[in-house]
């Protein structure tokens, strides 16, 4: 996840910031494009799209909220317009718009009102949560390895256990994580097993 030092470096146009956030974020926005668009080098030009977008409005950045959720919503909107277009364009385009319309509705990566937080916003907040509740090892080993992105074998060393247990608590986090999420948003499996991956 990001923090707020990321997000002012995304703002300031940092460009190693831009790296490792499209790094970071591609599976999840490639498997969420595919939800609606099924050509592959067309959900590549929309994420790319989408991050040439977030450049071009970097200054608009908050850096207290969450960037990931602002992408989706980009995302989103490109797929909904691209389809729409495709739509109009192509009377053999076979799309039911109606189904595209209940896509939305049920992901609602969208900002419904200044206090209402996207789907995809509260599902980050319920996965930092079920990362919190986890146990005090289990839950460092995990944040050091799948958040900070450091490696196995150097987290092991540092806090002075085995490789082995490393990966054990790992496994057993995501399991643990995965069946709290899926309790609360049995919808967006998908989106679950990308977070955690």
């Amino acid at each position: 996840m990001f923090d707020i030092q990321t997000n002012i470096n995304l703002k300031k146009g940092n460009p190693s910031a831009f790296k490792d956030l499209f790094r970071l974020l591609y599976p999840r926005l490639k498997g969420y494009c595919k939800l609606f668009i099924s050509d592959d080098n067309r959900v590549e030009d929309l994420i790319q799209e989408t991050f040439i977008a977030l450049w071009e409005r970097r200054e608009s950045i908050k850096t207290d909220q969450s960037v990931e959720s602002y992408l989706f919503v980009i995302l989103r909107n490109n797929c909904l317009n691209f389809l729409r277009k495709e739509k109009l364009e192509n009377t053999t385009f076979s799309i039911d718009m109606e189904e595209v319309s209940e896509l939305q509705y049920l992901y609602q990566i969208d900002f419904l009102g200044k206090e209402e937080k996207s789907l995809e916003e509260q599902l980050v907040e319920s996965f930092q949560e079920a990362v919190e509740e986890l146990p005090d090892k289990m839950k460092q080993v995990f944040k050091l390895c799948k958040i900070d992105g450091r490696k196995q074998k150097e987290v092991a060393d540092e806090i002075g256990i085995s490789l082995k247990m490393v990966e054990k608590h790992i496994a057993k986090a995501k399991e643990q994580i995965r069946e709290k999420l899926i309790k609360q948003y049995p919808t967006l499996l998908v989106l679950i097993i990308m977070l955690l991956d």
